[in-house]
This record gives structure tokens, C-alpha cells and sequence, in this order.
């Protein structure tokens, strides 16, 4: 809930004491105390050396608008009732990185369906299929009112899902709640244009990212992962993992390490903050939304009022498999198993 980016950057100690035995508290220039445990600080290892990549990153080409106004759409009859609605639908996502549906009935029942029309849904600690409002079910910022910063869900698996969809089935008694956008891709093309050396901290240092909000759940992947994972053959971008709110404490690193990877949060927290990276749409009801989660970031403005929204998470393995065949049939499919072209195909 404290954003990082604001502390300020000469920020110092100005006296460190141990109290009570086993803590250690520090007081920091900027007015604030902070506690840490003494065996957590003990357990800090520092790697006795850094590799860093060739090659930084890469990127196939992908469509990007920057017209607030423009959202690829589609029909959902055309949708549900035709292979080539389906297929012109999810060929939106992989091109554009969302889509817009427009004419879905405004039932949990209906939204359900359209989302099993691409694969069945993931199933995770918040179920499977959603329809929820802001009661804190959930010990998460999702189930709050508050405004959400552009992130990408899911970073505490080891694999998040590929594809998210939101439905807004109503919202009375109020006002806001506007969904943002802002295409990652596109944000790691700025900074790799602009500072190299950012993109270098963001493949390179991998991060510890968990879900610990209710008693009977931490999740964490089974590894770290750096916020830009990259095909290992040919460095092409893959998967974006940024939400600062899952992000834990990182201590197997140097202070040149931290200071460089911080050094490129700040700069990727003002590249995703900036104007015309933004995209701001307000949801209604009869539109979903989505969305690719490894591309895409999201959020939202506050809001007042009753809330109800419905949605689901599909995994990126069923969802491939679904957009290839519709897309290149059955045969070229299992022609080009195994092959580059399998493999460069999303």
C-alpha cells in the first residue's frame, strides 16, 4: 500500500539500534522508523558475481495505438455463433494486446459462456469464474474501492495466466471506477530506446513476488522471475510480471545491484504513468473486456457506489492451442510441432 517510488532518493540513516533483542530499528531521514528482524539481516548472502545477457531484448511486431478513442471491438454473436468471429477475436488480443465485445448479455451466466468459448477457466484461491464487489472477500486491492496502479495479475504464480476477462454487470448509487490500460510492450520498446541499461535490471534480476493476503494462502512461484522474461534463443520480450503490490523483500543481491534495479523501477513506474501510454475506458454493461495479462497492464480510478463485476482467468497453454487451430488448422499445427515456427507463432 506505500508506494516506493516516493521515497526520496537521498534518503539515509541517521541512527541504528537494536530494540528489543533480535530487532533492529533503524530511523530514516525522511522521518520514518523502520523494524527489521535480526536474523532476517543475518541472512543476507551477496552472489559473488553478475552475467549479464547479449542480447537485451527483442520484440515481434505487434499493433499499438496511442488515440485513446481507438479499442479494437468485435461482435459477440459473431463471436459465439461462428469459428471466424471467435478466431477475428482473439487475433485483436494477440495483435492489439485487448478487444472489446460488444452486445453481451448482461448475466454472469452469459459472460461464463464467452469466456469458455476460448478454453476452459482457470481455477485459482479466488475460484474459478468471478462475480464479486468491493466487500473484501478477499484481502486484496481487487475487492476494495480504492484506485489501482497498472499492473499484471498474477505475478505469484509460476505460470500467470495469459488471458483476463472483465465484465461490468452494474455500477449504482455512484460514479468512477474507469479502466485503465497501458500496453507493457509498448513501455519496454520506450525504455529500450531511451536507457538500455533500465531494460538490462528489468531481464536480468530476477525478483521475489507472493500473494499472502488471507491466512490460508502464500503463494510464491517456485523460483524468482525478473519482471521481463525473455525467449532464451533469441531474447524476444515474452512476459511482463509488474505489480508492486505482490512484490516481497529482495535480499540476494549487492547494493550496486538494488541500486540499479531500483534506479529502473523508477524509471519504468514514470514510463507506465506517463499520458499517452495511458488508455482510460469506462466499462458498461453489455461490454467485456480481454485483455492480454502478460502484455497488458491495468488498473483503475476509485469509486463510489455498488460495483458488481464478473470475469475469469484462461491459462496461455489452452488458449494457444485454441487460436492455432483455428487459425492454421489441424494439420499445419501438427506439422510445425517441434519446428521455429511453433515457437515463434506467439
Amino acid at each position: 500500500m506505500v508506494s516506493s517510488f516516493e521515497i526520496p532518493k537521498k534518503i539515509y540513516a541517521t541512527s541504528v539500534y537494536e530494540d528489543p533483542p533480535g530487532h533492529i530499528k533503524v530511523n530514516w531521514s525522511d522521518n520514518h522508523l523502520g523494524e527489521y528482524p535480526k536474523s532476517w539481516l543475518e541472512s543476507h548472502q551477496f552472489p559473488s558475481e553478475l552475467r549479464m545477457s547479449n542480447k537485451v531484448l527483442t520484440f515481434r511486431k505487434y499493433r499499438h495505438s496511442r488515440d485513446s478513442e481507438l479499442h479494437p471491438c468485435v461482435d459477440y454473436e459473431a463471436v459465439m455463433n461462428t469459428n471466424e468471429g471467435l478466431s477475428g477475436w482473439l487475433q485483436h488480443v494477440v495483435d492489439w494486446g485487448y478487444c472489446l465485445v460488444k452486445g453481451v448479455p448482461v448475466t454472469p451466466e452469459a459472460t461464463k459462456e464467452l469466456l469458455e468459448r476460448i478454453a476452459f477457466i482457470r481455477e485459482t484461491h479466488y475460484g474459478g469464474f468471478w462475480d464479486f464487489t468491493s466487500d473484501l472477500t478477499f484481502k486484496d486491492t481487487a475487492y476494495t474501492d480504492e484506485a489501482l496502479g497498472a499492473h499484471t495479475d498474477n505475478t505469484y504464480f509460476t505460470d500467470p495466466a495469459r488471458l483476463q476477462l472483465f465484465h461490468l454487470l452494474e455500477h449504482t448509487q455512484g460514479e468512477g471506477g474507469k479502466t485503465l490500460l497501458v500496453d507493457g510492450f509498448y513501455a519496454a520498446w520506450r525504455m529500450l530506446l531511451e536507457d538500455p541499461q533500465n531494460v538490462e535490471a528489468f531481464t536480468d534480476y530476477a525478483q521475489p513476488w507472493h500473494s499472502s493476503g488471507n491466512e490460508h494462502v502464500s503463494i510464491q512461484p517456485y523460483r524468482y522471475f525478473p519482471v521481463f522474461e525473455r525467449d532464451p534463443t533469441n531474447a524476444r520480450l515474452m512476459r511482463i510480471r509488474w505489480n508492486n503490490y505482490d512484490r516481497a523483500a529482495k535480499i540476494d543481491w549487492t547494493s550496486k545491484m538494488a541500486m540499479h534495479w531500483y534506479k529502473a523501477a523508477r524509471y519504468w513506474n514514470a514510463l507506465i504513468h506517463r499520458r499517452n501510454h495511458q488508455k482510460w475506458l469506462q466499462l458498461e454493461p453489455g461490454t467485456a473486456l480481454l485483455f492480454d495479462n502478460w502484455r497488458m497492464l491495468h488498473g483503475r480510478s476509485e469509486f463510489t457506489g455498488k460495483r458488481r463485476l464478473c470475469g475469469g482467468y484462461i491459462n496461455n497453454d489452452d488458449f494457444l492451442s485454441r487460436f492455432r487451430l483455428l487459425k492454421n488448422g489441424r494439420e499445419k499445427v501438427l506439422n510445425d510441432i517441434g519446428t521455429y515456427n511453433t515457437r515463434q507463432s506467439l
